[in-house]
């Protein structure tokens, strides 16, 4: 990616929510407007130069762009006193280069609207905010561009009209960090496919957390992405085979990550509230200060899961205490652990079946093991995870 190609999709977001606030109602339209100021910057700026104030240039652009729009548009159906948006605002001063710095982040709270669904906000999001292309965030997700295209259209639709939302509601800004959670989870480990890892998904999750400012569950959440991040490296073979933590050559961990998320996680708990996504950070700190995979501190570990337990239950949390719960008190007690759950979105993913069997391979229960080895591939989706699995349950040899 060329400097001008790199600045302009950090700008994107800032001008299209500049032009989203003036024009509410025209969601559809102020993209497209944005996509054609980005359009000629992308042409002109490597000959004539990046202007001294690029964001207002993109919006003065991206407004006479729309203006041209709505001409058209009145022109052909003949009632122009029918247009929403006044020419007069349209024809308004440039927005300076603060005010849309500010309008990025609540465009990323606009495409959390509550009225989309989890899906609509994630497309909504990368599409807004995080300037991938409609087939590049299919590809992510691998579904058909089509299936996308009219997801994210839905999804403009839904919100139209609605304005920019009040970005201090705790109820708003847990759907945003929810969101890129979920974006930052497809790219660290995807749900489908021959890849284990979608990194630009990952990176586009960072990106976006880091517009958030740098404190309480925004800076946990982007201290956990970090953390976790890190282990990239290692996580996959140059065959492309996964490689589980605890047989990482951890020497091959990003430092400047890892370094970034434990100043971030030490820095932001002892301010509190503490919430999820700061205990999670603590976790994936634990393991990230430990030097070996022996060397784990695991009863701070399972104090930190209780903890989170306690704040915020769920499934997944549950079955993710028990393996610190068959580190530090051994496989039955958390094989006892996992028979408390029944929520069967939990129980029916693989790696429900993984996490048991793992514990039962400690315990010594290998036909079992191999058992919830080959269950757990079977309901896999992704091509190396489920590769794994299998190499997992022939390398058991029951006697």
């Amino acid at each position: 990616m060329s400097g001008v190609e790199g600045l302009l999709r950090d700008l994107a977001p800032r001008a299209l929510g500049a032009l989203v606030r003036r024009h509410p109602t025209q969601f559809d339209a102020c993209e497209d407007a944005v996509q054609e100021s980005l359009l000629a910057a992308a042409t002109q700026w490597p000959a004539a130069g990046v202007p001294d104030r690029p964001v207002a240039w993109l919006v003065t652009v991206a407004s006479r762009r729309l203006l041209d729009q709505i001409r058209a548009e009145a022109a052909r159906r003949r009632r122009e006193d029918a247009v929403a948006t006044p020419w007069s605002a349209l024809l308004s001063p440039a927005a300076d280069d603060d005010r849309p710095a500010d309008d990025s982040v609540e465009l990323l709270f606009l495409c959390c609207h509550p009225a989309l669904s989890g899906p609509s906000q994630v497309a909504l999001t990368l599409r807004a905010v995080g300037g991938l292309t409609t087939a590049q965030i299919a590809a992510a997700f691998l579904v058909p561009e089509a299936t996308m295209a009219q997801r994210i259209t839905r999804a403009k639709q839904s919100i139209r009209g609605t304005g920019f939302p009040t970005t201090n509601h705790p109820a708003r800004l847990s759907a945003v960090l929810h969101t890129l959670y979920l974006i930052f989870n497809e790219g660290h480990t995807a749900s489908a496919g021959p890849d284990l890892t979608a990194p630009a998904l990952s990176e586009e999750a960072i990106r976006l957390t880091r517009m958030l400012p740098a404190e309480g569950e925004s800076a946990g959440l982007l201290a956990l992405m970090l953390l976790t991040d890190a282990h990239r490296p290692a996580r996959v073979s140059p065959n492309g085979s996964l490689i589980p933590l605890a047989e990482q050559d951890r020497t091959l961990w990003n430092r400047e990550r890892l370094d970034e998320g434990l100043a971030l996680i030490t820095t932001t708990l002892p301010k509190g509230p503490v919430g999820p996504y700061q205990l999670q950070a603590a976790i994936a700190a634990v393991h990230a200060e430990a030097p070996t995979a022996e060397a784990t501190d695991w009863a701070q570990i399972l104090a930190l899961y209780d903890l989170l337990d306690r704040i915020a239950p769920n499934p997944v949390t549950t079955l993710n205490r028990a393996v610190a719960v068959g580190m530090v008190q051994g496989p039955y007690a958390a094989l006892d652990l996992l028979s408390t759950l029944t929520d069967k979105r939990v129980t029916s993913h693989h790696r429900f079946h993984a996490t048991r069997a793992h514990l039962l391979e400690l315990g010594g229960d290998l036909v079992a093991a191999q058992t919830s080895y080959r269950e757990a591939a079977r309901r896999a989706t992704s091509f190396p995870e489920r590769r794994h699995l299998t190499n997992r349950a022939n390398a058991i040899k029951p006697e």
